[in-house]
């Protein structure tokens, strides 16, 4: 059976890695196996890793990466996200669906692309077909100082956004928000936080919410405990959980207050509303309105690469 150089993790909470796998074989005709290009290196895929997100199977091994850039044999680059029972893809060939991939332009940077995507499509999505977001309405990033979240500051503007309120720990990275669209800052986990979060964002229309747990109840308290009129729908909507996988919500909060709480992601939204979405991105980050700037790793340094921490606005990239 044929091999290929991939990363593969043994042991959660261990780095992956490099090592040999066998070459993953197309299951039907909607499937076709693509040299890999480029891979992101995405908190999504490192809790992938971990075993710690809820698609994981605890089934070891297993080889990273959640998708990519790849190159068919035609020679056209595609931008894929893999399936959740295929083998991942930070490897040298990785197997495509068809129904989940989409052809990149030509000239287009495919270390670029493959940085973007993944931070970029939880907004992206949750503002175009969870809640779609109306010109001149208001969005609070909750944990904007995140890769995720900074890049939600700058689509909730580009996609209309007339006002956002960013809100994060990181004192550094959340004053930079100011220069790519946020038009209020908030420091959490500060002294009167919550005040400040309420004066802030009282009125907001949509909430994204990347961090869950005790942040996000002292959140929802903090917002609707300053909201002027109740009864206007505040869409929370639900996508990362960096800061705990539960909340207790008082069933008060949901008769006080038109509060809409809603998730994003595998499940929540089709592969076809996923699949649908690519396009429009891909030609943002071609036009270069919305890109992360890649940091280049080859694979076979996948380990020393693994717990490295990144700038505001860049992804690792891995180059097989």
């Amino acid at each position: 059976m044929p091999t290929m150089h991939a990363a593969v993790v043994t042991a959660f909470g261990e780095p992956p890695r490099s090592g040999a796998v066998p070459v993953p074989e197309p299951r039907s005709g909607h499937e076709e196996l693509v040299d890999v290009v480029a891979v992101g290196l995405h908190p999504r895929t490192r809790s992938g890793a971990a075993g710690a997100h809820y698609t994981s199977t605890g089934v070891l091994p297993m080889v990273p990466g959640v998708d990519a850039v790849g190159r068919r044999a035609d020679g056209a680059l595609v931008y894929f996200v893999a399936d959740d029972d295929v083998i991942g893809t930070m490897a040298e060939r990785a197997v495509v669906d068809r129904r989940r991939s989409v052809v990149l332009p030509d000239g287009i940077d495919p270390l670029r692309v493959a940085a973007t995507m993944n931070p970029a499509m939880s907004s992206w999505v949750a503002l175009r077909r969870r809640v779609p977001v109306r010109p001149g309405q208001s969005v609070l990033v909750l944990g904007a100082t995140g890769s995720a979240g900074s890049m939600a500051v700058r689509i909730a503007k580009h996609l209309g956004a007339g006002r956002v309120v960013a809100a994060g720990r990181d004192r550094r990275r959340l004053d930079a928000l100011a220069e790519v669209g946020a038009d209020s800052l908030v420091q959490l986990g500060v002294p009167a936080a919550d005040s400040a979060l309420g004066a802030a964002a009282a009125d907001v229309d949509i909430v994204l919410d990347y961090l869950w747990g005790a942040p996000t109840e002292q959140a929802i308290r903090a917002v609707l405990t300053a909201r002027r009129d109740r009864s206007v729908a505040l869409h929370w909507i639900q996508i990362g959980s960096v800061a705990g996988p539960d909340i207790t919500l008082p069933s008060a909060v949901l008769r006080g207050a038109d509060l809409r709480l809603l998730g994003n992601g595998q499940g929540a939204v089709s592969p076809a509303g996923y699949l649908a979405e690519l396009p429009s991105l891909v030609a943002e980050i071609d036009a270069g309105g919305i890109v992360v700037e890649p940091v280049p790793v080859a694979l076979g340094e996948i380990e020393q690469a693994w717990g490295r921490d990144e700038e505001p606005g860049q992804r690792i990239v891995v180059v097989p």
